[in-house]
């Protein structure tokens, strides 16, 4: 069977930490009396955190010293640990499951590509880590999506042609990432918002097991 690479961005494709972001920046906003809507939230999707930092401050026509971002930073980031401390199996989103273990039992190499610090401790939270043969995240790269380095290393450390890479994205800079990178964009959420994906699904729910053995034959 032919070998492809399947990767997963983390934050609102595996698991649902968008909202734990938004708790954290949102406290940030509120100490600096910027209004930080969910809409506005959306904004923040792929983006690294000193951006988002940056578009919160934009929101607010506002500027800062970098002694003040450096500390706003390690605020919002010392809020968000302190929500996905408690994070469980309970935490990934439905449908994911039945994928990983379909892939697994089909012998595909699987990575984990995500802008997040933080995900080796939410997989092993989770308890999903041992699925994932490679990760790489925010530790690994200098370059933020929509700039392919995540996915081109994840490939390149499982030893697969970008060409035969699957992507699994829930934003439009993941996607655009993934398009870059001349992988397979499938994207994970609204088809209006991820128009560039080459496949789109509202979630894994609707992803039929016949779609993943099409990919791989492919």
């Amino acid at each position: 069977m032919k070998k492809k690479a399947f990767i997963f961005d983390l934050d609102g494709v595996i698991v649902d930490t968008a909202k734990y972001h938004f708790l954290a920046w949102q406290k940030i906003a509120d100490e600096l009396g910027i209004a930080f809507t969910p809409e506005h939230n959306e904004l923040l999707k792929g983006v690294s955190r000193v951006r988002s930092l940056d578009i919160i401050l934009e929101l607010g026509h506002a500027t800062a010293s970098q002694a003040d971002k450096d500390r706003w930073l390690k605020e919002k980031n010392d809020d968000y640990l302190s929500y996905i401390e408690n994070m469980d199996r309970n935490e990934i989103l439905p449908g994911v499951m039945h994928v990983l273990k379909h892939l697994k039992e089909q012998n595909q190499p699987i990575a984990l590509g995500s802008a997040s610090k933080n995900a080796r401790p939410i997989l092993e939270k989770t308890g999903i880590l041992s699925y994932f043969d490679v990760i790489i995240d925010g530790n690994d790269v200098t370059n933020a999506k929509p700039d392919p380095e995540v996915f081109l290393l994840a490939a390149k450390n499982l030893t697969i042609d970008p060409a035969d890479s699957i992507v699994f994205e829930d934003s439009v800079a993941g996607i655009e990432a993934a398009n870059i990178g001349g992988m397979t964009s499938i994207g994970i959420g609204d088809e209006k918002i991820l128009n560039k994906a080459q496949y789109i699904f509202p979630d894994f729910v609707h992803i039929d097991l016949s779609f993943i053995d099409m990919l791989i034959k492919k």
